[in-house]
């Protein structure tokens, strides 16, 4: 089941603030009063026009309804059509080729609801979209590093697309919990423990004696030893034994290894500015053996080689044979699946989610799959919430194999940012050296920090996300294509408008002129931002957002270079001009924010 929220059509002013939303909902009343009140929620395939010379809207439901009510698209279009009241947001609709519908926006409904985003509270800047009107208590489940690891290039796609899905989920006025299910737990601190007694004792009873860099070396040397020696491997074991019981020494122990990673971590969360609550492994210790217990009482457990195993619907091994899900190992511990199998139970049960999104990579897919299975076969996900995957593809380098360094080992997520920001400020020098103008050290180096993580951010969340893309300096730095300094100086170009003229921006209070074609084109692609968000919220896709932006980018540039602003012909014309360029400004704003990204008054 795929449960969505509902956003209501909010009427303001004679017109709706969710124009698609509204006629959709107008298309389907138009198909009952035509065709039937089976026909009620039949989706009317309402999508933009390619071409401006058809309209901004096509409905195409005419085709898919041929075959059911037994007569030509063309027609089923006309009777349609006839029956489709739109108020005065729509000229006259129009019937094309074999059954299409075209809509065009009126020049009135136009200016009126882009007078409405323009007058609209700066405070908290919305542009008069409102807040769903049926929220829902969503956790976002990403980021997720492991303890006494450094996050890498790996840890970066779940961390940026789950932050941005939270960001656009919270706009949209739901209540949502951000969690971080951070590993930090398990026979990895048994192996690090039994190890750091020997080679670093200090680390196991003192903070930071050693650093995470250190850590890290020390894990790797742990688990080689853990792989080799058999009498090491019983001594880690026990360690763990010891851990879960609740030994003094050994929790002190965990618990300082733990807090080291943390503030490692809180360094790149602080950088990329992410907000997190760390809900880790650990915190479902105390609830897995009722896991157990609880699919034992439902006879879902069946005993297989001595572990505990749920047999699944629809997954087989090699050789053909049904592939079971194990919740408990022979020697009675637990693993990955007990643990999200009681994360589902205590976040329906006690946080009363109503829908939980999980952000990791694509290959987690068929643990997710069988654990939401096993969920859902004990019932524990009610029908009213929603559990979703969110997969992401891997970060490749150049040569289009996993990125690494040249070394062969995994990229640190902080060597990556740092060297972007690097590289924009050799960017950022060599463009003030050309132009001869000189810029304080500080500025210079807020610019290239905020364009640095910027651009690394924004190439990710252009991507679709479920593909693998090439991690490439060169284009995420471009100011020319979609990407993020191609963003952000459209946003510094509006704000050196206002600086060059005088102008304020919150006091124009001018009549909305559309002429020259290019102020139609971008008259109409502002209104379609809360359609764009909303996609977001409810696809989670981050690139539909990125999409949006880039073509508002371009819609704007095409209209500056047409129409002169500052010394348009008439005060009037100047000012209505001046108001598309504050509305494209807070657009790209509040449609950067939604990604993470901060913007630059100055480049």
């Amino acid at each position: 089941m795929h449960l969505r929220y509902n956003r209501k059509p909010v009427l303001i002013s004679g017109f709706c603030m969710s124009a698609v939303t509204e006629l959709k909902t107008q298309i389907q009343q138009a198909l009952v009063a035509a065709f039937g009140e089976e026909f009620a929620h039949t989706d009317p395939a309402i999508a933009p026009t390619n071409n401006p010379k058809y309209g901004d809207y096509q409905v195409n439901v005419a085709m898919s309804l041929a075959k059911k009510l037994g007569k030509a698209p063309r027609q089923i279009a006309q009777e349609l059509m006839e029956k489709l009241e739109l108020g005065d947001r729509f000229e006259a609709p129009e019937v094309a080729g074999a059954g299409f519908i075209n809509l065009r926006y009126t020049l009135a409904y136009l200016a009126e609801r882009l007078q409405f985003m323009s007058k609209s509270d700066r405070t908290n800047d919305r542009l008069g979209i409102f807040k769903v009107d049926q929220p829902q208590k969503i956790i976002v489940d990403f980021s997720s590093p492991n303890i006494a690891k450094e996050m890498h290039v790996g840890h970066l796609r779940s961390t940026i697309i789950g932050d941005c899905i939270a960001r656009v989920l919270e706009f949209q006025g739901h209540d949502v919990l951000r969690l971080n299910h951070v590993g930090d737990w398990g026979t990895q601190f048994g192996m690090l423990i039994t190890y750091l007694k020997e080679v670093a004792p200090e680390a196991l009873t003192t903070a930071n004696a050693i650093d995470l860099g250190d850590l890290v070396a020390f894990y790797k040397k742990a688990k080689a030893r853990f792989d080799e020696d058999e009498v090491f491997q019983k001594v880690a074991r026990d360690e763990v034994v010891k851990l879960q019981s609740g030994s003094e020494d050994t929790l002190k122990a965990w618990k300082l290894l733990c807090e080291q990673s943390r503030k490692e971590f809180q360094i790149i969360y602080d950088l990329l500015d992410i907000q997190l609550n760390e809900r880790g492994e650990s915190f479902y210790n105390p609830y897995l053996a009722n896991v157990v217990t609880d699919l034992k009482k439902l006879e879902l457990l069946v005993e297989d080689q001595g572990a505990q195993c749920v047999f699944l619907d629809g997954f087989t091994n090699r050789e053909g044979q049904p592939l079971p899900l194990m919740v408990q190992k022979t020697d009675g511990g637990f693993n990955y699946a007990t643990t999200d199998l009681a994360a589902i139970q205590y976040r329906v049960n006690e946080d009363k989610a109503q829908r939980v999104i999980y952000v990791t990579d694509s290959g987690q897919g068929n643990h997710f799959a069988q654990v939401f299975q096993v969920a859902r076969k004990a019932k524990w996900i009610p029908e009213t919430v929603e559990i979703t995957h969110v997969p992401f593809g891997l970060v490749q380098g150049e040569d289009g194999k996993k990125l690494k360094t040249r070394s062969g080992d995994t990229v640190r997520l902080r060597d990556l940012l740092d060297e972007s920001i690097e590289k924009f400020g050799a960017i950022l020098d060599a463009r003030l050296a050309e132009e001869e103008r000189s810029e304080s050290n500080e500025f210079k180096a807020n610019v290239a920090r905020i364009v640095g993580l910027s651009a690394v951010k924004y190439a990710d969340l252009s991507q679709n996300r479920t593909s693998s893309y090439i991690f490439s300096y060169d284009k995420m730095l471009a100011d020319k294509g979609n990407t993020a300094p191609y963003m952000l100086y459209v946003y510094a170009r509006v704000q050196s408008i206002s600086r060059r003229g005088g102008i304020d921006f919150s006091s124009l209070n001018t009549p909305i002129q559309l002429q020259n074609e290019s102020e139609f084109v971008l008259a109409k692609h502002l209104l379609q931002l809360e359609d764009a968000i909303a996609a977001v919220g409810d696809e989670l896709f981050p690139n539909r957002l990125c999409q949006y932006l880039f073509e508002l980018s371009q819609k704007f540039n095409t209209f500056y270079d047409a129409c002169p602003v500052l010394k348009a012909e008439d005060e009037v014309t100047k000012n209505s001009r001046l108001i598309l360029c504050d509305l494209t400004a807070r657009s790209v704003k509040l449609g950067l924010n939604l990604l993470g990204i901060k913007v630059l008054e100055r480049m």
